[in-house]
C-alpha cells in the first residue's frame, strides 16, 4: 500500500504546484511604466507589446457612495446629486424643455458559455456591472430650477438594452443593442405609450461582446450615426462575427467596430468609418459637420497598451482594428492577415485618453457655464480599467481644443474625480456626460446610480464668508 499511497502524495503535489503556477499566472504583477497621463494627449508614450494570454486583473470593487459622499469637482465648480436612485444609468439626452431623459441598462442577458464567460462574468459583477438590465428610458424633470430632478417617470419601457438616443424634430429615435426604433415625440409628455416603429437593424451577432449603440442626428437632422463595436477583442470569435446581413446596395466591408450612417429617409445604413474597435461615444463639434467618436481600445497587450482615444471620423476612415494601434503599429497577434495595403490607409487618432480608461461619454463645452477654462474643448467620461495596474480612469476630464478645431497639446484636465476611495473601491464609475439647458454638466454615474450635477462654484458675499445661491434657472 506504500507505493500507491507514495504516488497519490506525488500526484497531490504536481497539483498542488500546477495550482501554485496558475494562481501566480493570474495574479502576478504587470505594473505600468508609465502613468495614464504619459499614455494621454497627442503624442500618447507608446510601450512596448505584452502579449497576454491571461489579462491583468485589478478591479476597483464597486461599493457606491457612502451617505453623504460624492464625487471631487475640480476647482472653482461644486457638484450635487441631479438625481439618485435609479438602476443603471448610462446614456442622457437633454430635451428641448430641460427635461433629461437616462437610459437605465446593461449587457442583454445572455445563456451560460464556457469558463471564459463565467470567470467574465464574475469580473464585471465586481465592477458593478452584474445587474440585470431595466431595459428602460427615465424622464428626469426640474420643473422649480433648484438643481434636483424632483419628478421623474418611466418614459419608455420594455427596450432591449437601450443606450443612445437623438431627437429629430417630433421623433425620438432610441438605439436598442439590435436595432433603432423611432418613436413619436411629445414636448412635456410624461411618457410615451406608442409601441413604436423599426428604423433599421442593427449587427448583434452572438456572442455580441460590446453591446453599447450611442445614436447622434447630422446637422441637418436627415442623418443618423450609429457606433457599433467589435463582437471580440482582436477577433478571436471568428472575424465573420464581426461581419453583419448585407443590405441591398451597400459594399462587404466590416460593419461591427464601425461607424454607421443611416438614412432616415430611405431606412438603410451603410458603413460609415470603420476600425474603430469600441466606439462608445459620439458627438458633433458645434457649428460644424465634423462627427467626433471616443474608442476603447484593445486588450491583452499589457498595462500601457493601447491607449483609448477620440478621433474625428469621416466617411471611409480606418482606424487600424484589428490588424494595427495608432495609425499603424502592428499588432503582431493577427496582423500577418491583414488585407493588402491596410497600414497605408490606417488613420491615426487626434487624441490619446489613456491606456484602458475606458471613455464611455463625449460632450462638447458649447453651451456649459462652467467658466472661461471649460469654454472650449469637450468632457470625456472615462468610466474606469479593470485590466491595468494600477487602475486607470474613474473620472471625467476636459480635453481643450485649439486652432483648427483640434485638441491642443494639453493633457486632460480632471473635471469630476473621487470615484475611487482610498481602498482603491469604486464609490462610481462614469458614463454619459451631457450639459443641461441651465449650462452645468450632467454626469451619469451607473455604480452611484445617480446622475450628478456640476456646476461653477458659488462665490463668497461680504466679509462673513457667505454665499450667494445660483441663480434661478426656472423656464
Amino acid at each position: 500500500m506504500a507505493r500507491p499511497l507514495r504516488t497519490i502524495l506525488i500526484v497531490l503535489g504536481i497539483i498542488a504546484v500546477l495550482a501554485a503556477i496558475a494562481l501566480w499566472v493570474l495574479t502576478r504583477p504587470d505594473v505600468a511604466d508609465f502613468t495614464a497621463e504619459q499614455t494621454s494627449g497627442r503624442v500618447p508614450q507608446l510601450d512596448e507589446p505584452a502579449p497576454q494570454s491571461v489579462p491583468t486583473v485589478d478591479i476597483a470593487k464597486a461599493v457606491g457612495w457612502p451617505n453623504g459622499a460624492r464625487p471631487r469637482a475640480a476647482a472653482g465648480l461644486q457638484v450635487a446629486p441631479f438625481a439618485t436612485g435609479l438602476s443603471h444609468p448610462r446614456s442622457m439626452l437633454v430635451l428641448p424643455n430641460g427635461d433629461v431623459l437616462v437610459a437605465e441598462s446593461n449587457a442583454p442577458k445572455a445563456k451560460p458559455g464556457g469558463i471564459k464567460d463565467w470567470i467574465m462574468g464574475k469580473l464585471m459583477a465586481r465592477a458593478g456591472a452584474g445587474v440585470p438590465s431595466a431595459n428602460r428610458i427615465t424622464i428626469l424633470r426640474d420643473a422649480d430650477g433648484d438643481g434636483r430632478a424632483e419628478a421623474r417617470a418611466p418614459y419608455l419601457t420594455g427596450l432591449n438594452s437601450p443606450f443612445g438616443m437623438a431627437l429629430v424634430d417630433d421623433t425620438l429615435y432610441v438605439a436598442n443593442t439590435d436595432s433603432v426604433m423611432a418613436f413619436p415625440y411629445v414636448e412635456g409628455a410624461a411618457r410615451i405609450t406608442a409601441r413604436g416603429t423599426r428604423l433599421v437593424t442593427l449587427p448583434a451577432t452572438k456572442p455580441n461582446q460590446h453591446w453599447t449603440r450611442d445614436l447622434i442626428a447630422s446637422p441637418d437632422g436627415s442623418k443618423l450615426y450609429a457606433a457599433v463595436g467589435s463582437n471580440s477583442n482582436i477577433g478571436e470569435n471568428g472575424i465573420e462575427t464581426e461581419r453583419c446581413v448585407w443590405q441591398k446596395g451597400f459594399p462587404p466591408e466590416f460593419c461591427r467596430a464601425a461607424v454607421l450612417e443611416i438614412d432616415i429617409a430611405k431606412r438603410r445604413w451603410r458603413p460609415f468609418a470603420s476600425g474603430l474597435r469600441n466606439p462608445t461615444g459620439l458627438a458633433f463639434l458645434p457649428g460644424s459637420e465634423d462627427l467626433w467618436a471616443i474608442v476603447n481600445e484593445r486588450d491583452l497587450l499589457g498595462s500601457d497598451l493601447v491607449p483609448d482615444y477620440m478621433a474625428q471620423v469621416s466617411l471611409g476612415d480606418y482606424f487600424g482594428w484589428p490588424y494595427y494601434y495608432w495609425g499603424g503599429y502592428e499588432d503582431k497577434r493577427v496582423s500577418d492577415s491583414a488585407p493588402a495595403d491596410t497600414r497605408q490607409y490606417t488613420k491615426r487618432p487626434e487624441y490619446g485618453l489613456g491606456s484602458h480608461t475606458a471613455p464611455l461619454g463625449i460632450s462638447f463645452s458649447q453651451g456649459a457655464a462652467l467658466g472661461p477654462r471649460f469654454s472650449n474643448g469637450a468632457f470625456v467620461s472615462l468610466h474606469g480599467s479593470w485590466n491595468r495596474s494600477p487602475p486607470s480612469g474613474y473620472k471625467v476630464v476636459f480635453v481643450r481644443f485649439g486652432g483648427k478645431d483640434r485638441p491642443a497639446e494639453a493633457k486632460p484636465v480632471e473635471v469630476l474625480g473621487g470615484f475611487l476611495n482610498g481602498e482603491l473601491e469604486a464609490q462610481g464609475r462614469p458614463v454619459g456626460v451631457r450639459i443641461a439647458g441651465d449650462g452645468a454638466l450632467l454626469v451619469a454615474d451607473d455604480v452611484g446610480n445617480t446622475v450628478w450635477r456640476v456646476s461653477a462654484a458659488a462665490r463668497a458675499s461680504g466679509s462673513s464668508g457667505a454665499s450667494r445661491p445660483p441663480p434661478s434657472t426656472s423656464r
